[in-house]
């Protein structure tokens, strides 16, 4: 995937946490691990790699906020998410 794909796939994903942060039923701190990157699709600066790995936290997140828990199809998807950050993060 091109870095500006890369971009727009957290761009679109960036705006499906805002609408999961409006919700109520969502727990508050869900997101604070991506919050906590400092990375977010403006920072086009940025390498690919730390793209690369905000999204897979984000995207964790993001099956978190969907699961029913960790058996479910996001919660499966949350899992992998994990694994895909943990060594995204190890390439940075």
């Amino acid at each position: 995937m091109h870095k500006e794909e890369l971009l727009e796939l957290h761009d679109e994903m960036v705006t499906i946490m805002e609408y999961f942060e409006q919700r109520e039923n969502v727990d508050e701190d869900l997101f604070e691990a991506y919050h906590q990157l400092d990375v977010d699709p403006s920072h086009v600066h940025k390498s690919k790699s730390e793209h690369k790995h905000a999204v897979f936290v984000l995207g964790n997140a993001l099956a978190t906020a969907m699961s029913e828990d960790e058996f479910s199809a996001a919660g499966r998807v949350g899992k992998r998410m994990q694994e895909l950050a943990d060594d995204a993060e190890s390439k940075i």
